[in-house]
This record gives C-alpha cells, structure tokens and sequence, in this order.
C-alpha cells in the first residue's frame, strides 16, 4: 500500500504518518521575531542578514610578544652579530598613545598591541636577548620589574621580513562583509562573532515556550511512593526533555487526574506561557480517555471535523502511535498535539510530529525541521516481523561505521528501557510485512 492513499473515506479513515505531519506543520507558524541579548539569544534562529560595521582586527597589530622594529634595522642581523637597538618604550594591548620607532629603535610590544607608526615589523622575543644584554631570551621582563621604564637596549638576533608577525587590519573580516546570513542558529561561535564586531542584541525568531501535561489519576511524580495501581509519570520528563533538546524552553505540568474539567481548566491555566501544547494519555476510545473527552467538548463539537479552534482526533497508519490528537485551543489559536499514553508510543510521536512543529516555529528551513535518516542494512538473528498496513518504527543501535543498524528490546509500546539504549528508529514501510537480516532500511537518528 502506498503510504499516501488514505484507507476509509470520512473522519473514520485512516491518515499517513506523512499526511498527519502536513497536517501539522500547514498549521504552526514561525513565531513573531523579537531583539534579544546576545545570551538570551543562543538557539535561536537570526531572521536578519547581519554585517561588520568595523574590520576585525579593527587595526594592525602584534601576533606576538617582542619588539616593534624597522626591517632596515635588522637586515643581516645574526646570533654573532646581533643588531643592537635602543628601546625607547613599551606598546600594550589597549595603549593609546604610541610612541614613534625612528632609525636605530625598537618598541617593547605585547601579543594583541597595535602596531606602533614606524614599526614595520615583529621581532619575537625569543629571537632577541629580552633587552637583558645577554644571549637568546625565551621571555620579557615584567613591565612593573623593568628598570628606567624599559629603557636600555636589545639585541637582535635574526632578520625580519616587512609585515612579519603582524596580523593585518581587517584580516579576519572587512567592515560591510556579511558576518552571519539570516536563517543562522546562532551556537556559540556565531555568538562570539556578533559580540566580536560589537552587537549587543540580534533580532531572532524566539524559543518556543512549550508546556507538556501528563494525564492519568494513576502517575505519581518521581520522589513520591508508590501506592498500589499507580507508576511513575515519565511521559511529562521524557517529553518536557526532548522539548529542551529540540530548541523550546520546555514547562512540565505532571499528572492531571482523569477527570475533563479540571483538564481544561489546567490547559486554560497554561495558555498564558505557551507557544504548543502537548498532552500525553487519555486519546485512545477508553471510557477515561480524558484528554479526548475534554478537548473534543470544547470546540470540536460530536467529535469528527473540528470546527475553527478544535481538536480533531484521528488514527494513524502506524505502529506505535496510532491515536493522534491535533488542533488549536484558546483565543489565540495555540497549538495543540494529544499524544498517546504509552511511554514508547509518546516518545515516538514526538521525534515524529512534535520535534518538527518546535522547529518549525523556530523558524528553521524545512531541511532541519525533521531528525535526519539514512539507509542502513538490518543487522539482526531473526527476521523482523510487521503489521500490514502499518508504518512500524523500532528501536534500534546505528553504526556509521559498519552501514548496519540492530534491533533493541521488543516492539511493545511500553518497553522505556530499551528506548534509553537506542539511537535511532527502524522504518518499516506500510506495504512491507517482513524484513530479513542484510535488507536496507530508512533509519531515523535520534542522535
């Protein structure tokens, strides 16, 4: 079966895993673009071309510690016959008078100094006798040890070249270069630039603010005891985790009791900090399958097509994850994805469908809105088996080196601990019901 051709006619039909995910991101929107501090602004997506407004450096200067000279000065200097010239003075990082090396003169300069008018060249310490009157120096004196204020003279051992050890005014950028392209996520790098070239804020599209919401009377938050019928709620952690890791500022509200008022009175309570919600539990057909119950009273009238401002509650060709719940809620039409309850089943939803929307209202291209694939060939001692119909997802351990990729725990929608030692998901298409050892499959890195 194709994976396009949708199964039933009507809201009961089946949707493709690639039909939801269009669903899905025809309707997220990049949020609005905000000016930020550099710091604040780390993760985010540039949505301006910025330019050098100064050359970088802003001015030549010294790539070492040692002297200022003429290169005349110092022609046919030599470890025998060394070139003795007088210091007339001392250039810092950050000094601003200069003074001028005439003929026959040499400036003490340190690494990052400007080059002093005059100077044409760098002679590094090391190829000096540090000003001491003795043989090859492998540092400079202290200024604040320095007699007469630096004063004296300095032999020189070796000849220069005009410009050497001198880093060129604008030889890293030029001023009106383009230092980073709209579209950029600024890491840390790009946020060394900016401050480099003296921006102190950037315009960006900012983190999505993303609020998960566990629902089930039966979750008890980790660090609590567990009374009996109740589990640990790892649905929120895990999701508010993969939020952070997708690039939104993730808020966790843990465990809401079955019960559809006090469900969208909580999601009513969160509208104000979120850019997307997502739920997690109670979307199946269960007579306490609560999110669907609450979310398809507030605006999705009997349930079917949503109106303007509802959820729509649908079923996927796909194995886990087949109950999926997708609209808006509020005034503000937010985001809304009801993912279901199964630990697995949650976790492979959102690198499936939530990660993308997150991205998307990032403001990242297309190309970096969904996890990478690659082919790989199954490494495993048994053929996989897989429902007709169904795109089933797997996890899976890739190896780059070998092109392979092999099968972790189960295929059961509860197993958590085999999704902590997987790095990515097995594609079985819907219209393959079998895969050997040595096929090649699509394998999703969720590295």
């Amino acid at each position: 079966m194709s994976s396009s051709a949708p199964q039933d006619t009507g809201h009961h039909r089946l949707w493709s895993v690639d039909e939801h995910l269009a669903d899905v991101l025809a309707a997220v929107r990049p949020l609005e673009p905000i000016e930020l501090q550099l710091l604040d602004a780390q993760g985010c997506v540039l949505v301006e071309d910025v330019t050098v407004p100064v050359a970088l450096p802003p001015f030549d200067n010294s790539s070492m510690d040692g002297y200022a000279v003429r290169t005349a000065d110092v022609q046919g200097a030599s470890e025998e016959f060394p070139a003795v010239l007088t210091v007339i003075g001392d250039v810092a990082a950050g000094s601003g008078e200069l003074p001028t090396v005439g003929p026959g003169q040499a400036a003490r300069i340190m690494t990052g100094a400007p080059l002093p008018p005059g100077a044409e060249a760098v002679v590094p310490v090391e190829w000096t006798d540090g000003g001491t009157g003795g043989g090859a120096s492998s540092g400079m004196t202290p200024a604040s040890s320095a007699p007469e204020g630096a004063g004296g003279e300095v032999r020189v051992h070796r000849a220069a070249e005009a410009r050497a050890h001198v880093r060129a005014r604008g030889s890293d950028v030029q001023a009106g270069d383009l230092a980073l392209a709209a579209g950029t996520v600024l890491g840390p790098p790009q946020i060394a630039l900016l401050a480099a070239i003296g921006r102190g804020t950037v315009r960006v599209r900012p983190r999505p603010r993303v609020v998960v919401l566990s629902t089930g009377s039966e979750l008890v938050q980790p660090g609590e005891a567990l009374a009996a019928g109740t589990i640990y709620d790892s649905n929120s952690f895990s999701l508010a985790a993969a939020a952070r890791d997708a690039g939104a500022i993730a808020y966790r509200v843990g465990a809401v009791a079955d019960d559809a008022d006090t469900l969208r009175a909580t999601i009513e309570d969160q509208l104000i900090r979120a850019d997307l919600l997502v739920t997690t539990g109670g979307v199946s057909v269960g007579a306490y399958d609560v999110v669907k119950e609450a979310l398809t009273a507030a605006g999705t009238g009997d349930g079917e097509e949503p109106q303007a401002g509802g959820v729509d509650f649908r079923k996927l060709a796909m194995q886990p994850g087949k109950p999926q719940g997708f609209g808006t809620v509020g005034p503000d039409h937010t985001p809304l994805m009801a993912l279901p309850g199964n630990p697995v089943s949650s976790y492979v939803s959102f690198e499936l469908f939530v990660r993308p929307a997150i991205r998307a209202l990032m403001g990242l291209p297309a190309s970096q809105v969904s996890r990478p694939s690659v082919r790989a060939v199954l490494k495993a001692d048994q053929p996989i088996g897989s429902p007709a119909a169904r795109r089933q997802f797997l996890r899976g351990t890739y190896d780059a080196e070998t092109g392979t990729v092999s099968p972790v725990g189960g295929s059961g929608s509860h197993l958590i601990a085999a999704l902590a030692h997987a790095d990515s998901l097995m594609v079985v298409p819907e219209d393959v019901t079998s895969v050997e050892p040595g096929d090649e499959l699509e394998v999703i890195l969720l590295g």
